[in-house]
């Protein structure tokens, strides 16, 4: 299942860039992990990221296992950031969960595209290698540094000016 999310900018119209639920979730509970000094456990980021915790323990893990996030059992257990958040990409939080997904070969296994890709394919490839790009040259510390609402991406609202802050974005979209 995939998810489109919007972006735009004074100069282009709405581009749409399709990446997994499980990934817009890893990205969320990653941010979540970076903001804190402490160790999380999996209801802590479920409430903070609003993931459903039994999924988010499942894609916690394969951040464990891709190196990006360490588990600790116990009483004062739980899940920690490894590196620090300016050293760590985007790219490798979604690899670790959905790789980006490049089209090498024809889709339709037509012979006639056997040696290169379609001019439409071959668009949608630069589509993917343009967001793949995107991916690999963004740092999670340039994410936690970006001004305004931060929900959900793992931090609560603090006071009063985050709620209009919020609401205002709601009018924009």
């Amino acid at each position: 299942m995939t998810w489109g999310l919007a972006t735009s900018s004074p100069r282009s119209e709405d581009v749409r860039i399709m990446i997994s639920k499980s990934t817009e979730y890893a990205l969320r509970a990653v941010i979540c992990l970076a903001r804190s000094d402490e160790r999380q456990n999996v209801g802590q980021i479920a409430e903070l990221t609003r993931v459903p915790s039994r999924y988010l323990a499942k894609l916690l893990q394969r951040l464990v296992h891709a190196g990006l996030v360490e588990s600790t059992r116990g009483r004062s257990g739980g899940f920690k950031l490894v590196g620090e958040p300016g050293s760590l990409t985007i790219l490798e939080i979604v690899n670790a969960v959905d790789p980006v997904q490049r089209i090498s070969c024809c889709p339709l296994d037509l012979p006639e595209h056997k040696d290169c890709l379609c001019a439409l394919h071959q668009r949608m490839d630069d589509a993917m290698a343009s967001v793949e790009n995107a991916f690999r040259q963004s740092t999670l510390a340039e994410i936690l540094d970006v001004p305004g609402p931060q929900r959900p991406l793992g931090a609560p609202f603090r006071d009063r000016a985050t709620e209009i802050g919020r609401a205002s974005c709601r009018e924009r979209v």
